[in-house]
């Protein structure tokens, strides 16, 4: 078993530990950096009322807290399936060098975590998104970001 094969194995094995436990969904996530697991998660959706509270999310705020840092370059994600529209933009927020995963989200769709009206949904204009969404003018409204721009204290990430 190649190490790919190893995380993936200890994603699923996570995975199970949530369904037990009936957190959340079946899914379970690691992070790993030089060969060493970093942080692991499962959904706990349920859990802990919190929709964001999807595996590789859990996994990715622990790595961060652990690692002292917003950014996991150097580090893998490892999921048991797919990742979803949020947990794939979040592991480009966070920078990961690599997404590894086990189940196809085909598979998923098939117990009922279905993303693709999500997929979708991020591709269409505005005013075509079934939850309304209105930029609203405000006058003033870009000052903040202009102060933070000022700031000797700006951070881009």
């Amino acid at each position: 078993m190649n190490g790919d094969e190893s995380f993936l194995k200890r994603a699923l094995e996570l995975a199970e530990i949530g369904v037990g436990r009936a957190d959340g969904g079946p899914f379970g996530a690691l992070i790993v950096k030089d060969g060493q697991i970093i942080s692991e998660g499962w959904n706990t959706v349920i859990a802990n009322h919190d929709p964001t509270a999807h595996a590789e999310i859990n996994a990715i705020r622990l790595a961060c807290e652990m690692l002292k840092t917003f950014h996991l370059a150097g580090c893998a994600l490892y999921a048991s399936s797919e990742p979803c529209p949020m947990c794939l933009s979040a592991s480009y927020w966070a920078r990961v060098d690599k997404i590894v995963f086990a189940n196809a989200r085909s598979k998923a769709a098939l117990i009922g975590f279905s993303d693709e009206s999500l997929y979708a949904e991020i591709s269409l204009p505005l005013q075509k998104r079934q939850i309304p969404t209105l930029r609203v003018h405000i006058d003033g409204a870009g000052e903040v970001m202009e102060k933070w721009a000022r700031s000797n204290g700006a951070v881009l990430y």
